[in-house]
């Protein structure tokens, strides 16, 4: 069974003090002083800081004026055109911007290829790195509304005619892209990547409606690539190969176009018609040139 604890016993009326609990009293008095003077000193402060930063944020790091925005990279778009494109009006608190929503607008509306925002604070400036958009081709795509002419980037991406002005490859006027469409956007990465294997004489990439690829060459007239699958850069492969080998072999020789549907067995089609055996009707023959 334990021990109860002692109780301490009831101090008699007007008996004195004990010893030292008028000092621990007055400690008390003090502790609770400094900790009223501590919540003071927070609340202070704290209003203290929100002021300041509220005029912080309102009048320093703020964009006065339209030279506070640096744009930097671009030889066609000026610091006015991003402005604009941006609806900046000023003054505009720096930290209202979004880096995210300005680079999608900025996207949008201006010729370039890759825009980067940054709000630097000191001293308070937005800057904007852009990259041109090059055109690498002359493009056709058809619209509800007919034949629309524009160019492409090395990307893939559609420049519209009435867009600002884009940087111009020397060589973006020697390629016409035929029958451009968004889907088509790998393919015809994939061939631009492949333009300086196939030579300098390559004039069209052409995509008809069936989804089918075909090159125009100078050296070799028309190759048909075939779909736009996994066999492609298989099939870009052997066209580069016969173009730089097939013109002097067949030096003298007519022949219409080389199909490369099926790029280990490509064929060669001759002009001479010859009767077809499902229909009747006209054809041409189609000899073998063997694997490349």
């Amino acid at each position: 069974m334990s021990e109860s604890e002692p109780q301490e016993a009831p101090r008699p009326a007007g008996s004195p003090l004990p010893p030292g609990s008028e000092r621990r009293r007055e400690l008390r008095q003090q502790r609770r002083a400094e900790r009223w003077r501590n919540l003071w000193r927070l609340v202070v402060f704290s209003l203290i800081s929100a002021g300041l930063g509220y005029g912080l944020l309102r009048q320093g790091w703020s964009l006065r004026d339209p030279s506070q925005v640096q744009v930097v990279g671009s030889r066609l778009v000026s610091r006015d055109q991003v402005i604009a494109a941006a609806h900046l009006q000023f003054p505009q608190p720096l930290l209202a911007l979004s880096p995210r929503q300005l680079k999608a607008e900025l996207a949008e509306a201006l010729p370039v290829e890759q825009v980067r925002v940054t709000r630097l604070m000191l001293p308070p400036r937005l800057r904007i790195d852009l990259m041109d958009r090059e055109a690498v081709a002359r493009a056709q795509r058809r619209t509800a509304a007919g034949l629309e002419l524009g160019s492409i980037d090395q990307r893939g991406n559609w420049i519209t005619a009435n867009q600002a002005a884009v940087v111009l490859n020397p060589r973006s006027q020697d390629l016409l892209v035929s029958g451009w469409n968004e889907r088509h956007r790998p393919a015809v990465v994939l061939l631009l990547a492949n333009r300086p294997a196939l030579g300098p004489g390559l004039r069209q990439i052409r995509f008809e409606p069936d989804g089918s690829i075909w090159l125009t060459t100078t050296e070799l007239g028309d190759l048909r690539l075939g779909p736009a699958d996994g066999k492609l850069r298989r099939r870009l492969e052997v066209a580069a190969h016969l173009i730089h080998t097939l013109p002097n072999q067949l030096k003298g020789r007519q022949f219409q176009l080389i199909d490369l549907s099926d790029p280990e067995q490509p064929e060669l089609s001759l002009p001479g018609p010859v009767l077809d055996s499902n229909d009747g009707g006209p054809a041409h023959a189609r000899k073998p040139l063997g694997a490349q």
